[in-house]
Formats: structure tokens, C-alpha cells, sequence
């Protein structure tokens, strides 16, 4: 592992398309293709997608969701609460997703319950096994904001930065994500993307794509990337990035950093997590890894082989924050799941993963135990709590974002999930467990999980009962 000087960082990035690696898929991929310009606090871009319509049934429309009208003036569904105010930090800003043109096709609206869709009517009716192209010019204004989508203090997010096609269920047509303030609002399948982005040349780029090519001339820099089997893809820029380096389980592992003494060690611990899950769940997904220090309100986001990991942690939560992030690069960016009701199924996962983590690599100084013990608090004082306010408990675990009280949310989707996952190791033993695990995840890679995939992964009856009882809140933890 080493250090580089920012000077040598594009070029040392720029790897040619054979080193792709991805999830495996049976079906055709479709494809973003992105040429976007950022420019201050703007992002101004032309999408062009092509769509494979690999169901049953003729479609006459494609729905995408605009993540980025969540942070526009006067939205219903909005970030953040008032009490996480903070995150804009120089007074309330705001930004939005602006479509300019869609074509070819019928005709398009921005609608949703809160603007938050596009729909795009298609020139003809697309039929199973066909494809469509359409292309989409838009511009995204950038609030000041330490989020997802924002121009932070020392660097800029770039996360769902582009309009997202809505996952398509058989029979009920387009999922509309609504975005919340709550959890993760996403939903979505995977893709493959070629994004190109031109900025000032004082930024570094970090990015979920490998650098096809980067350029800097006449005061910017171009820079191409790719990725394939995606659910997301997302940008971090920053004019004071040191990125540091190394290799594990064939895995390019890039750490980008500006206020980290302790550097080197973060790499490490990034390299140890990327050894053991490919060991314990089965091979990481993608060739390189990015793992961004930035400014952002919580502890860290997970998009595919990029996470955000916040400058705001002390240095134990920074650690911890960095392995549940990674341990989403298998449940979320490769296992995929409904956030928006499934949250559990990724979270609950990610924390159990990390307590797995800990529990090896003692060294690092987190008391994984404690963490576990931490967990069981939480639930019983939320039972306690809601028994004594509404008269009983509600624990459920199958609830849309919407449904969950701010703290609700973390204890029934982190703590009350990862739960579910020693219950599960207690009832079935260790050698069954892992091993369930490497069949879930074998099984949906590249797929949309649900909690009966999960119960179809772990054979034995009693697992089924003991992920049945944690859903339905019978299970006592």
C-alpha cells in the first residue's frame, strides 16, 4: 500500500475495460450513458438510455426517479428533519433537477406525489425483447448541503445525480420511490453505465465507475468512467484529496482522504473488509473500490464500489462506519432489495457482517459484543417506550419509510436486523448459517431480494419461523 501525490492519481487510475468484473445477470443490461459538466454548485448534463424490456408484458411508458427535486423549495417529501437542520451550514439552501428536453418519444411530464417522477410516453409500444433509446437533457442545481446530493464544506456529493429508472414489478408496474428523510428511499436494478464528467482541474474525482481515460487541459479535466452490473453510480470531488491505495482479493482499493492522520490504517481495515466478506459471502462484485472522506450528516452511504464515510466521526465511528459501508457492497449494491419497505433486509445484513468483522479482527479495538448487547437495549427500550405512550408495541419489520418515527427506523432496520441474523446463526449453527449466506447471496446477485429469497437461502424450517416471527414482531429479543 502507498500514498500517491494527487498530481499522478488520474493517470494511475485509467485502466482499460477487460479488468470489469460485475455481478453475474441473465438478462440484457440497460445502459446509462452520461456526458455531464459541474460548474460551482450546477451539473449540467444530456442522459441518453437505452432500455431492454426483458418482462412479460408491452410497455408504453418508462418512469424515472428524480432524487434530486427532494432538495428544491417547497417539496413535501423532503431530506432532512428540522432537527438535522445543521446539514445546511450556512442557512437553508435548496437545489432541484431541472428536465430540459426528452426525445424521441410521445410526450413527458415531471408528476409524482411530490414531482418526483419523470414519465416518459414512448413513441410506439415496446414490445418483450425489445429496446428502446431515449435521451434526456437536464440540470441539476446543487443546494449547500453535507448529504447525498450537495455541495459540502471541503467537498461535493454527487449521488444520485441523474434521473434513475424506477424498478418494474410484474404485475404493478413502475415502483415510484418517494424520498424520505428516513432510511434510504432507493429501489432500483442494475445497469450498466459510461458516465463522463468535465470539472475545474483543481477537483479530484472519486468514483463507483473504473477510469476509462482522464485528461487535464486548458483549465479542466475529463475524465471517462465505467461500470458494469450497477444498481447506482455516484461522484465525490474535492480539491484536497489524498488518495491512498492498495490491493486485496483482486480488489483496486482507493481511499480518498483529507483530514485522516491515520490514513494508512484506514486502508487497512478497508483491505481486511474486503478479504473477509469475499471469504465469508462470496467474491466482491466490482474491480475497484472507493472509499471517500466527506462532509455528510450521518455516518456513511453505500452506493456500488463508492461510500461516503463522514468527516464528523470520531475516529471508533469512522472504523465501524467504513465496514458497514463496505459490507453494502454485498447486500445493497450487489444483492439488491425495496428499501423502501425491505430496509432490514440490507441494513440489519451490514451490521450483522460488521459484528462478524469485529468479532475477527479484534485489533481494531471496537467490542463487537458490546455492539450486539447495544442492539438488544435498543429493541427492548423501544417496546417499552411505545407500550407505555400508544399501549403496545408495534415491531414489525415489513413497513414502508414513511411508517417509522426517525429512531424507530434505526432500531427496527439496524438493530432489530442484525437481531434477526444471530437469531438465525443460533437456530441453524454456525457451519449452516455461513453457509446460507453464500447461497443468498450466490443465488441474488445481481437481483431484487425479498424476504422470501432470504427464507429460501436458509433451508431449514426453523429459520423460515425464526424470519416470519422477527417480521410479524412476535420475536422476543
Amino acid at each position: 500500500m502507498k500514498r500517491l501525490s494527487l498530481c499522478f492519481v488520474l493517470l494511475f487510475l485509467v485502466a482499460p475495460l477487460s479488468l470489469f468484473a460485475g455481478c453475474s445477470s441473465q438478462k440484457e443490461n440497460n445502459v446509462y450513458r452520461i456526458s455531464a459538466q459541474f460548474s460551482e454548485n450546477t451539473l449540467s448534463a444530456s442522459m441518453q438510455f437505452t432500455f431492454y424490456n426483458d418482462e412479460e408484458t408491452s410497455l408504453s411508458f418508462l418512469c424515472f426517479n428524480l432524487y434530486g427535486n427532494a432538495y428544491r423549495e417547497g417539496a413535501q417529501n423532503t431530506p432532512l428533519t428540522a432537527s438535522q437542520a445543521s446539514a445546511y451550514y450556512s442557512g437553508k439552501s435548496y437545489g432541484d433537477m431541472e428536465i430540459v428536453s426528452v426525445s424521441p418519444c410521445k410526450d413527458w411530464e415531471v408528476c409524482g406525489e411530490d414531482e418526483n417522477i419523470l414519465r416518459v410516453d414512448l413513441e410506439k409500444e415496446l414490445f418483450p425483447a425489445e429496446s428502446v433509446t431515449v435521451n434526456i437533457e437536464y440540470v441539476l442545481t446543487l443546494a449547500q448541503v453535507e448529504h447525498r446530493t450537495g455541495v459540502a464544506k471541503r467537498s461535493v456529493n454527487l449521488g444520485n445525480f441523474y434521473p434513475v429508472l424506477c424498478a418494474y414489478e410484474e404485475g404493478k408496474g413502475f415502483y415510484e420511490c418517494v424520498y424520505s428523510s428516513n432510511g434510504d428511499p432507493f429501489y432500483s436494478e442494475t445497469a450498466d453505465y459510461e458516465v463522463t464528467l468535465t470539472a475545474d482541474e483543481k477537483y479530484v474525482a472519486a468514483s463507483s465507475g473504473q477510469t476509462v481515460s482522464a485528461t487535464r487541459k486548458g483549465g479542466k479535466m475529463v475524465c471517462e468512467y465505467a461500470l458494469e452490473n450497477a444498481r447506482d453510480f455516484a461522484l465525490v470531488l474535492g480539491e484536497e484529496y489524498e488518495v491512498f491505495q492498495t490491493q486485496a482479493a483482486g480488489v483496486h482499493i482507493l481511499y480518498y482522504a483529507y483530514d485522516d492522520d491515520n490514513a494508512e490504517q484506514t486502508l487497512e481495515l478497508l483491505s481486511d473488509c474486503i478479504s473477509y466478506f469475499s471469504d465469508t459471502f462470496g467474491d466482491f462484485p466490482y474491480k475497484t473500490y472507493a472509499a471517500v472522506q466527506t462532509g455528510f450528516c450521518f455516518g456513511g452511504m453505500e452506493y456500488p464500489a463508492l461510500v461516503y464515510l463522514s468527516d464528523s466521526l470520531s475516529r471508533e465511528e469512522y472504523l465501524y462506519t467504513a465496514v458497514h459501508e463496505t459490507a453494502h457492497q454485498w447486500w445493497y449494491a450487489a444483492v439488491g432489495n425495496n428499501e423502501c419497505e425491505y430496509a432490514f433486509l440490507d441494513e440489519g445484513l451490514a451490521e450483522y457482517s460488521s459484528y462478524l468483522f469485529f468479532s475477527e479482527y479484534e485489533e481494531y479495538g471496537i467490542d463487537a459484543a458490546a455492539r450486539l448487547k447495544t442492539a438488544h437495549s435498543a429493541c427492548n427500550a423501544l417496546v417499552s417506550v411505545q407500550e407505555q405512550v400508544f399501549g403496545e408495541a408495534d415491531t414489525t419489520m415489513d413497513r414502508p419509510l414513511s411508517e417509522y418515527g426517525a429512531y424507530e427506523y434505526v432500531v427496527i432496520a439496524y438493530d432489530k436486523g442484525m437481531l434477526l441474523f444471530d437469531a438465525l446463526r443460533d437456530a441453524v449453527g454456525d457451519r449452516a448459517f455461513f453457509a446460507s449466506l453464500k447461497r443468498y447471496y450466490a443465488q441474488n446477485s445481481g437481483k431484487i431480494a425479498t424476504p422470501a429469497s432470504l427464507s429460501a437461502a436458509f433451508k431449514n424450517a426453523g429459520a423460515s419461523g425464526v424470519i416470519a416471527s422477527f417480521m410479524d414482531g412476535t420475536a422476543i429479543v
